[in-house]
């Protein structure tokens, strides 16, 4: 005989009907988080919806439930989903899809780029009832007379705050001044800003604000760390770090294509298992490398921060910034790889000495102190020709016992700032090196 499922009884206190808490239950969903608990309710009763919540905490589920609950199965386009990348558009709707499996006949359509438009255009003539894309195809495509909002009911924005960074603004504005009858509008974030909510006010009516993220934007599980070390060293350290930690899984962050397609060769003839993602790579191959990477066939996966968006790997135990990201917010997207719903995780930055104050805006950000990791084994090395007149740090990490403000400031013959000059943060800890003082 087979057990019966028992229905999660948290999500029916919320209103959700038996079709999708069976779904839940097959899930193992047995508690809602906080976004869930609090914006549920409300989209069920129908309000506009400005949600904050931290990455990994369950956005997908929070304004999907209740729009599936109301979806009309003899309707037709009712839901439109934007989000800033085509991998997290194909998360979204498989998680859709999911959800949905006891329900009559809901169909979740992607649209992005990347992919035949004659492939989608011929799901479109299927009349789904939820359509997720990114918005440069969705507006494509709504120029070919290919999306009618006629009957649309929803309008969600997931993880505006990224869509907004990559430059979206305008295409997001065109979108929405395209549906002309009364509806409901769903922002989730991250995080929001003043431009955020500018935009949310131009497009919501009497919107409510969810924010759980209690001002702790950064996942409370995830080890946040960082390691001193020079420019020539950073692959060495990076290859100590893997063969230490030796990581279940890891993502390794780099700030453009380039670097990111050189590390992952650089590591796989050094013998370590990794490969790329980012925006250059065709979507097939994308997601042949992501489906190798979920199966635990590649363990270090080297990604740039849009390709990453979308990747929901509950495994992932390493989070390792080879490149500090040049906007510090995408700092918060790039550790919420990590410790999903309450997993452990550990956040592993490389830092140059230059990069003090940008790792000082960081700790700001999260509200939060980074440590130096302590890895033994490791040394630094004597600078290349190239790097001749860049001071040598002794050591190569904070020096131990020396002030806050003066670990990892003092260098070979350079005296560390007194520390009663210097605040409590990182910008202190690494001095700028001769030739910026010259600039």
């Amino acid at each position: 005989m087979h057990r019966t499922r028992e229905l999660p009884r948290p999500f029916a206190d919320l209103g959700l009907d038996p079709p999708l808490l069976r779904a839940l239950s097959k899930l193992n969903f047995q508690a809602p988080t906080d976004i869930q608990r609090e914006m549920i309710p409300l989209v069920l009763a129908g309000r506009d919806v400005l949600g904050q919540a931290r990455t990994g905490t369950g956005k997908t589920a929070a304004f999907g439930l209740p729009i599936l609950q109301r979806i009309r199965p003899d309707g037709g386009l009712q839901a439109l989903i934007l989000a800033p990348t085509r991998e997290l558009a194909a998360q979204i709707v498989g998680e859709l899809r999911r959800f949905s499996e006891f329900l009559e006949e809901i169909h979740c359509v992607p649209v992005y780029g990347g992919q035949r438009i004659q492939q989608q255009l011929h799901l479109l003539g299927r009349r789904p009832h939820v359509v997720v894309g990114t918005p440069g195809r969705v507006l494509d495509l709504l120029g070919r007379g290919a999306l009618s909002f006629d009957m649309l009911d929803f309008a969600v924005l997931d993880e505006v705050d990224r869509m907004l960074d990559i430059g979206f603004r305008d295409d997001i504005k065109r979108i929405l001044q395209r549906i002309r009858q009364e509806h409901q509008t769903i922002f989730v974030s991250a995080t929001l800003d003043d431009e955020i909510k500018s935009l949310a006010r131009t497009f919501t009516r009497d919107a409510v604000e969810v924010n759980v993220s209690r001002d702790e934007i950064t996942v409370d599980s995830v080890e946040q760390y960082y390691c001193t070390v020079d420019p020539w060293d950073k692959f060495r350290l990076l290859r100590h770090i893997l063969n230490i930690e030796s990581p279940r899984l890891a993502i390794v962050f780099c700030n453009t294509k380039h670097g990111a397609r050189k590390l992952a060769r650089r590591l796989f003839a050094a013998g370590i298992e990794a490969k790329e993602i980012h925006g250059d790579l065709v979507q097939q191959k994308r997601e042949r490398v992501m489906e190798r990477f979920r199966r635990h066939k590649i363990p270090v996966l080297v990604a740039t921060d849009l390709a990453s968006r979308g990747i929901d790997v509950t495994a992932i135990s390493h989070i390792i910034n080879y490149d500090l990201p040049k906007d510090i917010q995408a700092y918060v997207h790039r550790i919420g790889r990590t410790a999903r719903m309450g997993a452990f995780g550990k956040a592993i930055s490389l830092v140059l000495r230059d990069e003090g104050p940008q790792l000082t805006e960081i700790e700001k950000l999260i509200n939060k102190e980074l440590q130096s990791l302590k890895l033994d084994g490791f040394e630094p090395s004597q600078p290349p020709s190239e790097f001749s007149e860049a001071p040598v740090a002794r050591g190569g990490r904070p020096v131990e016992g020396a002030t806050r403000g003066a670990q990892a400031g003092t260098t070979q013959g350079q005296p560390a700032t007194a520390a009663s000059t210097v605040p409590r943060t990182l910008g202190s800890k690494f001095p700028v090196s001769r030739r910026r003082r010259r600039r």
